[in-house]
């Protein structure tokens, strides 16, 4: 007879290897997007793109980072999830504090090159967007790496506006402004995720605590998943659900 938990084991196995698949193609398209944004923005001496730049090699690590977690626990994702937090936790930091500099300078970006490799970005980042959007309900630690795409879309399309405007102006202003709410998105979402990776880790160390529980009703011969977690509760002393 056919078990519900080998059932449900298939089905976990499965959706691993899809999301394992999707990181890595993210990944590869950040690497190589990190490469040509960080030389354009040297070129253009545009600190809009080595920002964003250093942007793409964030999400490359993240990308990463998620794939080493993949197959682990529900307390190693979490971790990872708060280390994502904690990244884009600074990278807005990073941005609030150059808009800062480029007010005392004064330097004005080259809105051409803004403009041209911000659309490529901007078109690398859909891609990433499409592959992960039906794994953002997946866990927390692919919700998260979902986050962080679509912000990386809200960024690219600022850096579009703010060229024109750069280049319409003849004015730093609008590459200001946008720095700001970029720097905004990207605080809301990492305290979005730090609290979210904090409830998460908290339920990993509980569930964690519950195997020593569940180890043994699932060698009882019960065939379905819910049926050992029901033995379990019983010799727990605690009513079955």
């Amino acid at each position: 007879m056919d078990s519900c938990c080998e059932n449900k084991a298939g089905e976990l196995a499965q959706l691993r290897s899809s999301q394992s698949r999707v990181l890595y193609i993210a990944l590869a398209i950040n690497a190589v997007m990190f490469v040509v944004e960080f030389s354009a923005g040297w070129i253009a001496a545009s600190t809009a793109l080595l920002g964003d730049s250093l942007d793409m090699f964030g999400d490359a690590s993240v990308y990463a980072l998620t794939l080493f977690v993949l197959e682990r626990s529900r307390r190693a994702r979490a971790g990872a999830a708060l280390f994502k937090g904690g990244f884009m936790l600074l990278f807005g930091l990073v941005v609030v504090a150059d808009a800062i500099r480029k007010v005392l300078i004064q330097e004005l970006p080259a809105a051409d090159w803004m403009g041209a490799v911000g659309v490529l970005a901007l078109l690398a980042n859909g891609v990433c967007f499409a592959l992960l959007y039906r794994h953002r309900a997946d866990d927390l630690n692919m919700r998260s790496t979902w986050l962080c795409s679509r912000n990386d879309l809200c960024a690219n399309s600022s850096v579009i506006i703010a060229a024109g405007l750069v280049a319409v102006t003849n004015t730093l202003w609008p590459d200001i402004i946008v720095g700001l709410a970029i720097a905004a998105l990207f605080l809301h979402s990492a305290w979005q995720v730090i609290r979210e990776g904090m409830q998460e880790w908290r339920a990993g160390g509980a569930e964690a605590a519950d195997q020593s529980c569940e180890a043994p009703a699932e060698t009882s011969g019960d065939s379905c998943c819910s049926s050992s977690k029901s033995a379990c509760g019983s010799q727990s002393g605690e009513p079955s659900r």
